[in-house]
């Protein structure tokens, strides 16, 4: 990759279960620094995106320490969040929903997805967003919305309540991106990534050609345009 490329990439850090940090340009963008990811996973960004109100995704402390810590930090989200939160900072939390796009410190951000995976029919079924992040990054939150355009990374939910691995599989031959990096792991061990690893790679059916790769809280990597 050359000096120009690398100036226009994002810099895509794993955080715990279902949080990223994007990185460009000396801004930074945080996704769903929740309940299993570490304690200061929301600290340092100038925006914060959240897809639900479910707390493995969203934990109040964690926004309103990143929001006291940045005076400047926005956060835009789906309206069940904002409300706990908008009093706190008046006019830096913003109620965003499906079709909806704007730009949180300097990234351009598109909201695809209504709604939450059905976990049970006993269970209510509550709100949800994802974001594409500069046209190039999705994450979906807790669902397997498929984006209404193409993306080359794909952030993708590998375990929860509410999934199981063929949909899982299905849903990356669907979205059809060039890569795909895990998240929503947190409740795997060692045996659980291995099989994920294994599954959507080398030994599983195929992904229709999206590579799949596997990050470590901390791990990052540059996302080329």
């Amino acid at each position: 990759m050359g000096t120009d490329a690398n100036a226009t990439a994002l810099k895509l850090t794993k955080q715990g279960h279902a949080s990223v940090r994007l990185e460009k340009d000396g801004r930074t963008l945080v996704i769903d620094p929740g309940g299993y990811s570490e304690q200061e996973a929301g600290l340092g960004a100038d925006a914060l995106l959240v897809t639900h109100e479910h707390p493995d995704h969203f934990d109040e402390l964690r926004l309103r320490a990143a929001m006291e810590a940045n005076p400047e930090a926005e956060i835009w989200t789906l309206r069940s969040v904002a409300e706990q939160l908008s009093g706190a900072f008046p006019g830096r939390v913003h109620t965003v929903g499906h079709g909806d796009t704007f730009e949180a410190a300097g990234f351009e951000v598109e909201v695809h997805g209504e709604l939450h995976a059905v976990i049970h029919p006993d269970i209510p079924q509550i709100t949800n967003i994802g974001f594409v992040v500069d046209g190039l990054v999705f994450h979906p939150g807790d669902a397997l919305t498929v984006p209404e355009r193409p993306v080359k990374t794909l952030l993708l939910p590998v375990y929860a309540p509410w999934n199981k691995y063929a949909e899982v599989l299905d849903y990356v031959r669907t979205v059809s991106p060039a890569q795909v990096y895990d998240v929503h792991d947190g409740l795997l061990g060692d045996l659980g990534l291995a099989f994920f690893g294994r599954m959507l790679g080398e030994g599983g059916p195929g992904t229709g050609g999206a590579a799949h790769n596997q990050l470590r809280p901390g791990e990052s990597v540059r996302l080329a345009r």
